[in-house]
């Protein structure tokens, strides 16, 4: 009996813990739409934050109309900052398969954001937006080059890969990103030369040890030193110096064991 009553006290608990949170959320949530803050006449850059000058906001109005004429792509601009239009924006700009959306907005830690159709994918990965997302909307570049800035650029980019059929990754290569590839490749180079200390009496290089190690070198120097630079750009001088980092690194490790060895006393 008295485990009948549990049961029955355990099923209340359930049935008014329900009930309350119904009662505290009567209401689905719902996506924002906001028709009233799009323009009346449909254009294909709607600057609600006012990120753009005049002069500039009108050039990319052309611009744009200019590149869908030509290639079919729909490229949009939406700028927001205290509210958001929301899902209204698909209406108003008929967005399809072939759009390209994007929203710059100040509020969050990115300024910018994309909503990419279907057929876009298809020549621009998901990786190459999130890598987009990461070189032109994040702060510094914010603070140095100004929200019209990172709007330009970033479109510019789109524009250009299109064109040449798509793109796997952001073209052109960052200083602070050239710097990465050359610290692992330096690195790589370093672990490299450790491999490689004789071992052995009459030993000159452990290739045994450094072919055990290749896994983390080549990972190093290949994946993260020399990948990003050839997939990004075609200047040979970045490349040069990660190939040199790679080496110094290499033959300082290499050395090391030589220069830590101790110098023998001169006895009298």
């Amino acid at each position: 009996m008295q485990h009948h009553w549990k049961r029955i006290f355990i099923s209340f608990i359930i049935c008014l813990l329900t009930l309350s949170t119904w009662l505290i959320n009567p209401s689905e949530a719902r996506a924002v739409n906001n028709p009233e803050l799009l323009p009346d006449e449909v254009t294909p850059v709607v600057d609600l934050a006012n990120y753009l000058p005049q002069q500039q906001q009108e050039a990319l109005v052309k611009d744009i109309e200019n590149f869908e004429s030509e290639t079919g792509w729909k490229l949009r601009v939406l700028t927001q900052y205290d509210r958001s239009p929301g899902r209204a924006v698909i209406n108003f700009w008929g967005l399809d398969d072939k759009s390209i959306l994007l929203v710059a907005d100040g509020r969050g830690g990115n300024l910018l954001a994309f909503s990419i159709g279907d057929a876009v994918y298809e020549l621009l990965p998901r990786t190459f937006w999130i890598e987009m997302q990461a070189r032109f909307g994040n702060m510094y570049f914010i603070r140095d080059n100004g929200e019209n800035k990172a709007i330009s650029q970033a479109l510019d980019t789109v524009k250009s890969c299109l064109v040449q059929g798509g793109c796997a990754v952001v073209p052109g290569l960052p200083r602070e990103q050239w710097i990465l590839t050359l610290v692992t490749s330096i690195v790589g180079g370093l672990v490299f030369g450790f491999a490689g200390i004789p071992r052995k009496p009459g030993q000159v290089f452990a290739w045994q040890w450094a072919l055990i190690m290749s896994p983390l070198w080549f990972i190093l120097f290949i994946a993260f030193g020399i990948g990003p630079v050839v997939t990004r750009t075609s200047e040979w001088l970045p490349l040069v110096r990660n190939i040199g980092g790679f080496g110094l690194g290499a033959l300082v490790a290499f050395l090391t064991p030589y220069f830590n060895q101790p110098t023998p006393s001169k006895t009298l």
